[in-house]
């Protein structure tokens, strides 16, 4: 069935700016600067302002991101990164694709975010840093993470990926930690057109790390100084994304119009609940989350009205088959696997218009009435 209304309209998007991305996709094929170059430089440096960061690594997705930040803290075999276990699996699999030990741990049952408490209690003599997940678009909660990490002397990587002008204390994440790590896959609030990431940072040490193993490890041209990769944001992506960074701002408020009608008309609607609000973070809406014990029911009934919704996520890490060396069993971190069963994210983008919102309200009231 053709969706009434999609979870992720990128087509809207696109006709709304069209005649910029069309000059930005010239300008590129016109100089042929593919590859790194004079349009992924000016993209680093436009988004290491908007973070308010000193540098920004242009690379080639958010794992790479993920990882080549944690290499460029010499972070491997022998350490452990605690990570959230309400997270997409690419967190983890950073971790391990750097020979290092993941230890999860739940989040809070009202933010879904990692709970600080939890994770301080999973610090050992092993642990080299912390590594929390700014979810859906709302801010870990940070001054109790950066000070158990001052305390232990653990790094801190922000895994931003959802959190593209998300602020916390008044400040952006993606300034916080020793390094953050964003995805610009397409359906992000800001998103390329193909796959592509950056990793912002103030240690400048790690972050020329970071440009050499992006590369092939190349200090200059022929020149490997490290057993690099390759993993750069192209030219292209670079120019589109310089376009859509003057949205941005727009976009996220957009987002948060729709989170209010949301909230507003769905209040008091069968046992549905929502994300709660963190005290000290905006919240950019790049997903809108509801409860349910019904989740399933109602996902199938809102399919069968053309309405379009996704699950973040289904699987929890640690009871995924990849994952299954860790040995943990369900029940291990039940406020994560309690979101597995529950919760429902419901279309979310800027160009939804208040019918498309009152679509999908009305089709969740006629679900909870019958």
């Amino acid at each position: 069935m053709t969706a009434i209304v999609p979870f992720v309209d990128l087509v809207a998007q696109y006709e709304s700016i069209h005649s910029e991305i069309d000059e930005a996709f010239h300008e590129v094929t016109r100089s042929a600067t593919y590859i790194l170059g004079a349009p992924v430089e000016r993209f680093e440096a436009e988004f290491a302002e908007f973070v308010e960061a000193e540098h920004a690594v242009g690379v080639g997705s958010g794992l790479d991101a993920l990882r080549l930040a944690l290499l460029g803290l010499e972070i491997g075999p022998g350490d452990e990164v605690i990570v959230p276990a309400n997270t997409y699996i690419a967190t983890a699999l950073a971790v391990s694709e750097v020979g290092a030990d993941v230890v999860l741990v739940d989040c809070d049952p009202t933010t879904y975010n990692i709970d600080p408490q939890a994770a301080e209690a999973a610090v050992t003599p092993r642990t080299r840093a912390l590594l929390p997940v700014h979810f859906a678009g709302q801010s870990a909660d940070l001054r109790p993470l950066l000070d158990l990490a001052h305390r232990h002397g653990l790094q801190v990587v922000e895994d931003a990926a959802q959190a593209h002008g998300t602020r916390y204390d008044e400040r952006p994440c993606g300034s916080f930690g020793e390094v953050a790590c964003f995805s610009f896959y397409p359906g992000k609030n800001l998103g390329a057109y193909g796959d592509g990431g950056m990793v912002t940072a103030g240690d400048t040490a790690a972050v020329e790390r970071i440009r050499r193993l992006r590369n092939y490890g190349e200090r200059r041209k022929y020149e490997h100084v490290v057993k690099g990769v390759n993993s750069r944001l192209d030219g292209l992506q670079a120019a589109f994304l310089s376009v859509k960074l003057r949205h941005l701002a727009a976009w996220n408020e957009a987002r948060s119009q729709h989170a209010a009608a949301y909230t507003a008309q769905l209040s008091g609607v069968g046992d549905l609940t929502f994300q709660g609000r963190a005290e000290n973070s905006t919240h950019i809406y790049h997903l809108f989350i509801a409860e349910t014990d019904r989740r399933d029911a109602l996902r199938d009934h809102l399919t069968e009205r053309g309405i379009q919704t996704g699950i973040h996520y289904p699987i929890p890490i640690h009871l995924q088959e990849a994952y299954s060396d860790l040995g943990i069993g369900a029940g291990t971190f039940p406020h994560t696997e309690r979101l597995a069963r529950r919760s429902l994210s419901l279309p979310m983008y800027p160009e939804l218009t208040p019918d498309q919102i009152e679509t999908v309200t009305d089709s969740i009231r006629d679900f909870f009435d019958r």
